[in-house]
């Protein structure tokens, strides 16, 4: 597939497909892609938008101009007068069980991976939003930070749950009790990010994702992405139940016997999904 400019300029979140990678870049460069209601109602949009393309095999998450998403646009995060109390967001006020549908964590569902190409600054909800991807790189010199603890705040949108189980809790703790600042290449030695030059950086991730699109199957990553974080939630014996059962499905599918065919006549794949 041709490269192809899906948003105007003007959106707060860009859409492009070049070849089967979707790349989805935050567009306030200007105020460092700071987050606003409207770049998060234009992001799942974009998201699902991608997901429902069949020619989309993996998504690519990064940011216009220096920054990746430097927090909540602070003009929007206005204290209340003493004695007034703030209305409680949305999301505070609509409670659901459901581990894949709060405000952040549905992109651990999305079906397709996610790679974050974190170009630039990276702080508060922005650096939640890449927790939640499956994959992130980082520019080695660029910075980021929870920064909750010194806005007054407390780690938001389930921070505080799934940061320990990416780097360990006590290193977990130390970036949302401090909120002190870090490089990429800091976080690459927590194993939070893999640290890249800034030179040929978004080409160098875009990359990544391609070989992911290109050389891996769909369904296959589908269902080890369900696995993954299913996982969160199960204990070592459901788990491998389930691997075992899709382990089976998988000795019918077209896309088992293009991996043997593909692999024994030593040429590139071409899977279909299916």
């Amino acid at each position: 597939m041709a490269d192809a400019a899906e948003t105007g300029t003007d959106a707060e979140v860009l859409y492009t497909v070049t070849g089967r990678v979707a790349t989805l870049t935050l567009n306030r460069p200007d105020k460092m892609n700071a987050w606003t209601p409207r770049m998060e109602a234009e992001f799942r949009a974009a998201m699902e938008r991608a997901v429902a393309d069949e020619a989309v095999r993996a998504i690519m998450v990064t940011g216009a101009g220096r920054g990746f998403c430097a927090g909540a646009d602070m003009g929007r995060l206005t204290p209340a007068a003493p004695g007034e109390a703030k209305p409680a967001p949305a999301a505070a006020r609509d409670y659901t069980p459901d581990n894949f549908g709060q405000r952040y964590s549905w992109l651990l569902d999305v079906p397709k991976p996610i790679v974050a190409a974190i170009n630039g600054a990276a702080a508060g909800v922005g650096l939640c939003i890449t927790l939640y991807c499956d994959l992130r790189y980082m520019v080695e010199d660029a910075k980021l930070t929870t920064a909750f603890a010194r806005r007054g705040l407390i780690a938001e949108h389930g921070s505080a749950w799934i940061l320990p189980r990416l780097i360990g809790p006590m290193a977990a703790a130390d970036l949302l009790l401090s909120g002190r600042v870090l490089t990429g290449r800091e976080a690459a030695a927590l194993g939070l990010v893999r640290a890249l030059p800034a030179e040929g950086f978004v080409e160098a991730v875009h990359a990544v994702a391609a070989e992911l699109a290109d050389l891996s199957s769909p369904r296959s990553m589908r269902i080890i992405k369900r696995q993954l974080y299913a996982g969160l939630f199960q204990d070592l014996a459901t788990a491998t139940h389930l691997a075992d059962s899709e382990q089976v499905k998988c000795f019918a599918t077209e896309d088992f016997r293009e991996g043997v065919a593909h692999f024994v006549e030593r040429r590139a794949p071409a899977f279909t999904g299916r």
